[in-house]
Parts: structure tokens; C-alpha cells; sequence
């Protein structure tokens, strides 16, 4: 959740108060910090999984819907989010299409968050 948190606020701050280059710069350390990122949510969800399997309930249940939508919104959304802002801004495209992704990205973001405090 820190790199998550690391990611989102470096993104808010380099947009809202840098410029171009600070936020491509950004947008290259977040593709570079998926390497530490990935592995390390594998290692959650499966050690989750492996001391929830002699657990039962219904808050269990409702945690464990709760992190496959998180680790779905990782996959599908923020990871092919990062590395296409990464190559827009690398080129110095920051059009709508940027703009569009970012908000995704940055509205993601914030529910992964608060998901996975809830």
C-alpha cells in the first residue's frame, strides 16, 4: 500500500505543481517500480490466501471478494495504465488521451486505497 500511496501522490504532485519533464520522470520510476510492486502484492494476496484457508466467516468472504477486485483493477487497469502514460510521456504527448488515462489511473488509485483499508 505504500508504493501504491508513493505512486499516486508523487503523480498528483508532479501534475498539479512540476512540469512536463518532472512528470515523465514520474511516470518512468512508477514503470520501474511495478518490479518491486508486483511481487510484493503476490506475496500478500498468497500469503492472505494461505492463512485464510482454515479460516471461515463472513467478513473473510467479504475481504477476499474485495482483494480479487483489487488485484484485477492492478492487472487490468493500473499496470497497462502506467506503462501507456510512461510512453506518452516519454514522447512528450500529453494530449487527451493522456489526460484521460491519468484520471483513470488517479481515480483507481484512490479506490484501490480505500479498498484495501475497508
Amino acid at each position: 500500500m505504500l508504493i501504491i500511496a508513493g505512486f499516486w501522490t508523487s503523480t498528483l504532485v508532479s501534475e498539479v505543481f512540476l512540469d512536463h519533464a518532472a512528470v515523465a520522470a514520474v511516470k518512468h520510476a512508477i514503470v520501474d517500480g511495478l518490479f518491486l510492486l508486483v511481487p510484493f502484492m503476490a506475496a500478500a494476496g498468497g500469503s492472505g490466501f494461505a492463512l485464510g484457508k482454515t479460516r471461515k466467516g463472513w467478513l473473510l468472504d467479504r475481504k477476499k471478494k474485495r482483494m480479487a477486485i483489487i488485484g484485477a483493477n492492478g492487472l487490468l487497469v493500473m499496470i497497462p495504465a502506467a506503462i501507456f502514460l510512461n510512453g506518452k510521456a516519454a514522447a512528450g504527448e500529453f494530449d487527451a488521451a493522456f489526460y484521460a488515462v491519468q484520471i483513470v489511473e488517479l481515480t483507481v488509485g484512490v479506490v484501490q486505497l480505500s479498498s484495501s483499508w475497508a
